[in-house]
């Protein structure tokens, strides 16, 4: 699978925004799909993910009760709805998914495909 990601951009605290994630090919409902991000000088970090159908959601601590990850499968597109946006949101974000057969939350050594990220920047 190919994963575009888009609709990052320059906001200010507060603001909201929402990535897009565009999968190739037509088994996107098969793969479980996460949303990383990763700021300069940082490690990667677990935003959220989304298992296969949906039903099973995860956040990391730091964007939970802000931000919102759904999907879309008969689009091929995972979303991530970004709300009350702080300047230490700011990183490069990637979208990312597997085809691993249990719900691989935030473990990132489980996701084998990975998108090529978008920039957010929040300003104070």
């Amino acid at each position: 699978v190919q994963l575009q990601a888009s609709g990052g951009g320059l906001v200010q605290a507060g603001d909201s925004l929402r990535l897009s994630c565009a999968a190739s090919g037509r088994t996107f409902i098969n793969y479980h799909m996460g949303w990383f991000r990763q700021a300069p000088g940082k490690e990667r970090e677990f935003v959220a993910a989304i298992s296969t159908s949906a039903i099973t959601t995860l956040y990391g601590d730091s964007v939970k009760g802000r931000f919102t990850i759904s999907r879309d499968n008969a689009k091929n597109t995972v979303y991530l709805q970004m709300s009350n946006l702080k300047p230490e949101d700011t990183a490069a974000y990637y979208c990312a998914a597997t085809l691993y057969t249990r719900f691989p939350g935030s473990s990132v050594s489980l996701y084998h495909y990975w998108g090529q990220g978008t920039q957010v920047t929040v300003s104070s």
